[in-house]
This record gives structure tokens, C-alpha cells and sequence, in this order.
């Protein structure tokens, strides 16, 4: 994935009413943008799930450079944005995790609403929601609304999740096996950059051809929509299954903003209620990629 591109909804002609966004302006003693002549976009709201802080896969740098380089009135991490499971194991915090984190210690400093719906990665702060920490609301779920008045369910998605909720070591195996492959595809794609070939993700290829794999995320999808109908929603916004998507699912809106150790995708809204998948890499140039249906999905390939 050579650049940065991004996706979007058919545009709503009604607007929003800016939340007040005290403290702009203010020097903050966190990281700051870095001014590389990258064109910053200002957004309503940005959703960011399945980081895994404190593995060697995660994209911190990448990350770090998104969110310096774009602006939000309201931040949504949706989960597993730190490994807990990986760090009981083996401690690994670099340079670039600390970046992401001052990267959004920076965005609270400068008005930015940070809201922190913990997956099951990093669920041990789970205990601790309904309490605001530095500046981040640690909340179970919450609810957004967006500009054109759609009200969307905002879960990380790990309870529509059959192999978390009653068989969590066959979890733990899954996860070894995911890590096991995201090593893999590390080590191709390193001998494709020497070969002058582009990146290519071997999970998202085992995704979109294994049948099971399919099935598995046509099922949490589905769950996950009809969760979203059942509670009287117009949608549902989750991650946990490393899978971006916007699509119709029964009437109801599925939106899944993938992750950042393979694909590098966020979910973002405009001031006009848009919602679009944006696909962040180190590339400084962007491609704007054909405007979807309702019910196209943005399958996550190099």
C-alpha cells in the first residue's frame, strides 16, 4: 500500500454545531505536529481501535503521523489500543509507543475530546470505566451521534466474538497464530521492498480467501448489527476483528475503522455527517478512490 487514500459516504447537505473547544491554542508541552509539508484535514470525530501498544507489529510511527497530521473535535479509541495480553508476557515499549500517546496528550491539550472504549486486549481497564483519566472518559460503550442526526452504537465488538466470550484459551491460541503471521508477512515484505515489489498483507490475504474466515466475519458482523437494531440504533461502530468495512447489514449501518498493525485505517466523520475509511502509509501523496454504495465494503489489501 503505496499511499494514503481515503474512502467516503454520499454527503449529507446538513451540518453541525461546533462543540466548544477550550484550550485551543494553548502551547502544550506534549508532542506536536511535525511539519513535513503534509496538508492537514480537520474531521468532526476520528475512530481508532486495535493498535496494540506494546507489540512489535503495531504501527506506532504511522499512527503517530496520523494523528499529528489530522484534527478532531472528538477522539474515539475503540479498544485494544494497548496489548495487555502481550505485555504480561514480555515487556516491549519503544520511542514511537510513547509517540502515540503524546500524540493524543496533545489533542486533550488543545480541546480534543478523548473517549476510551477498552477491548478485550486491554481490558484491564475496564474496572476503571466511567472515570476520567488525564483527559480520556474510559467508558464500557457510548453512543455517537453524527452530524446528519444518525445515532451509532460505539463498541469495540469483542462480545459478538463466540471464541472470546466462551472459549477464551482458544483465544489466546487465535492470537499466537495471528502473531505467528503478522511475523510472516514481515519477512516477505521485507524481501519484496529489496525486490522493488509494493507491500502485500498475508492475514488479509488469508481473510478474504480462507472460507472459515469468511464465515467468521460475516457472523460478528451480522451479530453485531442486529446488537445495533435490537437497542434501537442506526448503526453500530466497532473494531476488534481487524477488518475495516462500511456496509448495510439488514437495514442497519456496520462500520468497522480496522486496525494499525497491518491495514492502517481509521474511521473518520466530516462536518456534514460523511463517514469514510481512511488508509494512512508513509507516502506523502493521496489517491481519493471511487465513492461507495451503501453497501460496499472496503476490504483491507495492499
Amino acid at each position: 500500500m503505496g499511499e494514503r487514500a481515503w474512502l467516503r459516504t454520499p454527503q449529507s447537505k446538513d451540518t453541525y454545531s461546533r462543540r466548544p473547544t477550550a484550550g485551543l491554542g494553548h502551547r502544550s508541552p506534549h508532542a506536536r505536529p511535525r511539519d513535513n509539508g503534509r496538508s492537514a484535514r480537520r474531521f468532526r470525530a476520528l475512530f481508532v481501535s486495535d493498535v496494540h501498544l506494546g507489540t512489535r507489529e503495531c504501527k506506532a510511527d504511522l499512527l503517530a503521523d496520523f494523528l499529528e497530521h489530522n484534527s478532531c473535535e472528538t477522539l474515539f479509541l475503540v479498544g485494544d489500543i494497548v496489548d495487555g495480553w502481550r505485555l504480561r508476557r514480555r515487556w516491549y515499549w519503544p520511542d514511537s509507543h510513547n509517540r502515540v500517546l503524546n500524540a493524543i496528550l496533545h489533542k486533550i491539550d488543545s480541546g480534543t475530546r478523548v473517549v476510551y472504549v477498552p477491548g478485550n486486549h486491554d481490558e484491564m481497564l475496564r474496572p476503571y470505566c466511567g472515570r476520567l483519566i488525564s483527559g480520556v472518559e474510559l467508558l464500557h460503550e457510548t453512543v455517537h451521534e453524527t452530524a446528519d442526526g444518525r445515532r451509532l452504537l460505539v463498541i469495540h465488538g469483542d462480545r459478538f466474538d463466540a471464541v472470546i466470550a466462551y472459549a477464551r484459551w482458544l483465544a489466546w491460541l487465535g492470537d499466537g497464530a495471528y502473531t505467528l503471521a503478522l511475523h510472516l508477512n514481515e519477512a516477505g515484505n521485507a524481501l519484496r521492498r529489496m525486490l522493488g515489489f509494493e507491500y502485500w498483507s498475508l492475514s488479509g490475504f488469508l481473510k478474504r480467501k480462507v472460507k472459515n474466515a469468511l464465515q467468521y466475519i460475516c457472523r460478528f458482523e451480522t451479530a453485531a448489527a442486529r446488537e445495533a437494531h435490537r437497542r434501537g440504533f442506526d448503526g453500530v461502530i466497532c473494531g476488534h476483528i481487524h477488518h475495516a468495512a462500511i456496509k448495510t447489514i439488514e437495514g442497519v449501518l456496520y462500520i468497522n475503522d480496522g486496525d494499525w498493525v497491518e491495514s492502517c485505517t481509521a474511521l473518520a466523520e466530516d462536518a456534514h455527517g460523511n463517514l469514510e475509511i481512511l488508509f494512512w502509509s508513509s507516502a506523502a501523496q493521496r489517491r481519493p478512490l471511487v465513492a461507495p454504495s451503501a453497501n460496499r465494503e472496503f476490504a483491507i489489501s495492499a
